[in-house]
């Protein structure tokens, strides 16, 4: 139920702090009072869109808050999943909007996505607003209220699993099939591209070291030349009069050793020449040995260019970037053309699991049938009853069930038909005026309500277009259903405003406030609601006697 609603700087509300207590409760106001500012607050708490222009003044944001209890274990489940603190089922949920139109939504403090407040909110409150009898006209809905009456939800869950495990195995059926068709068609072509590919029997990294080796052999000419001229500098030939480099700091360091026991200062020099002598000595073999390994081959050097002019069309047919690019891409050609026989045997494996799926699927569905057939006529009868109580006394509701197209709901289509003057019913939607549509959504809600587990249930004005004795007759049911559950009811008869065990008045002087109000007070405004603007004392008598007070 609906504890308390806070809200701050909601349209016309600057502020607002309200308690509701179990039952039947009324609400009333006059025109323009702000019933519906009320009902926008509520809306919003429950998940409703956010709008900026909601907020008033000046103000930088809006806040709704609303404080429930409920003990539903899927209102605690998916509290829990989002991680929010359960608390013995007391549930404080907080929406907050601010100027830049961003809200935030709150679950006992913890944030919560809004779909998954919107899912919480279903569960606490069903709003029925003025208009919501077109949704008489909407075939899922007829569907749902049959099923609740009937009790199927058990076999309605079955079945939409079944058919989102039926439809997905079809999904991926077809999507097989398309990829086994464009592999097949595209069979040549993929494998001449492969070829292509396989035949040049590439390796990882071999682009790099070929376009090394291509400027290594384009420039072979200029390299030997100054290596060989480097270690001709460092180890002259016999045929110069110098000697090498290596030989003369041997000599040196030969020198040095026989005069240091004469000149201390040069103790460790012949170590250093020694040293840079074995350097020396390693760079001109080091020199010698790249001087070998440099190839001056023309031949080579068209190799290598053939070989890279190869790697670079590959690269560009390919549309790759390197050679590790290109080996992937042969790897994905060869597993195309071997995935065929896969294909074909997942193809296979998903017909057979769809048959049995489809099996299963169809026997949920015949069971749904049979369900909603055996329960059509009985609550047709229910809703019959409930219309003639509302002063429809020649009234005939049918339910016809139908085949229909298949669905998470099963294969039926559900017809809710009406006629005020108890011959040839046809489709409620096209043959009710607004007074009984009013009636026709009342006595369903109130069926709804009978069958389900819904704490708080509120009418916005569902008794438009009725008035008299019917009006106290629909007051009278309103008011029996809050003997079950809590219910508000936003009205403008009289009639039905005195059957509430609460009643909340809603007014507007500059902003909206809302109060509750008893004894004469209430007294007051059911004799403003007979009589108007100006209240007659026949009206305050009589406003007395539908309340029952002297």
């Amino acid at each position: 139920m609906l504890r308390s609603l806070s809200v701050r700087n909601y349209v016309l509300i600057d502020s607002l702090e309200i308690s509701f207590p179990e039952g039947l409760i009324i609400i009333t106001g006059q025109t323009g009072a702000g019933k519906s500012v009320l009902l926008g607050a509520l809306g919003l708490v429950l998940g409703a869109k956010a709008d900026v222009s909601a907020i008033s003044g000046d103000a930088p944001s809006c806040v709704v808050e609303a404080s429930f209890f409920t003990d539903d274990p899927a209102v605690r489940d998916a509290i829990e999943e989002c991680g929010a603190d359960w608390d013995g089922g007391n549930l404080i949920i907080r929406r907050v909007v601010n100027r830049s139109a961003r809200s935030r939504a709150f679950v006992n403090d913890s944030p919560v996505p809004l779909p998954v407040l919107q899912e919480i909110a279903s569960s606490l409150v069903d709003v029925h607003s003025q208009n919501q009898t077109r949704i008489l006209s909407d075939k899922s809905f007829q569907m749902a209220v049959l099923d609740r009456f009937a009790g199927d939800g058990e076999l309605l869950e079955k079945c939409s699993e079944s058919w989102k495990r039926l439809s997905a195995l079809k999904g991926e059926l077809e999507e097989k099939r398309s990829s086994l068709a464009r592999v097949m068609e595209e069979s040549d072509y993929i494998r001449a591209r492969l070829e292509q590919l396989e035949n040049a029997r590439l390796t990882d990294g071999e682009l790099e070291a070929l376009e090394a080796e291509e400027k290594r052999l384009a420039n072979a000419e200029e390299i030997k030349e100054s290596l060989q001229g480097a270690g001709a500098l460092l180890s002259p030939g016999d045929d110069s009069s110098g000697q090498p480099v290596d030989i003369l700091l041997k000599e040196a360091s030969r020198l040095l050793r026989k005069v240091i026991q004469y000149v201390p200062s040069i103790e460790g020099l012949p170590e250093r020449l020694e040293s840079a002598r074995i350097e020396i000595r390693d760079i001109i073999d080091t020199l010698e040995e790249a001087d070998e390994g440099i190839d001056v081959s023309p031949q080579r050097l068209q190799e290598v260019g053939d070989r890279l002019s190869l790697l670079y069309d590959l690269m560009k047919r390919f549309s790759c970037n390197d050679i590790a690019s290109l080996i992937a891409k042969r790897d994905s050609l060869g597993g195309m053309l071997s995935d065929t026989e896969g294909l074909e045997e997942r193809c296979r494996e998903l017909e057979k699991e769809i048959s049995a799926e489809k099996q299963r699927y169809e026997s949920i569905c015949s069971a749904l049938h049979e369900a909603r057939a055996a329960a059509a006529p009985s609550f047709a009868s229910a809703i019959e009853g409930s219309l003639r109580t509302l002063e429809l006394e020649k009234a005939v509701f049918d339910v016809l069930v139908v085949e229909g197209p298949a669905s998470s709901s099963g294969q039926d289509s559900v017809l809710f038909r009406f006629s005020s003057s108890g011959k040839d019913p046809v489709d409620v939607a096209k043959c009710a005026s607004g007074g009984e549509m009013s009636r026709i959504m009342l006595s369903l809600k109130a069926m709804m309500a009978r069958y389900s587990d819904m704490p708080t249930l509120v009418f916005d004005e569902i008794d438009t277009g009725v008035s008299g004795s019917a009006a106290d007759k629909m007051g009278s049911m309103i008011c029996s259903m809050g003997g079950d559950m809590q219910v508000f009811a936003i009205t403008h008869l009289p009639q039905v405003a005195a059957k509430g065990s609460a009643h909340y008045l809603v007014e507007k002087s500059g902003t909206t406030t809302i109060r509750r109000i008893d004894g004469e007070d209430r007294v007051m405004e059911i004799a403003r609601m007979l009589s108007g603007s100006r209240i007659t004392p026949a009206a305050v008598a009589n406003a007395k006697s539908l309340l029952g007070s002297d």
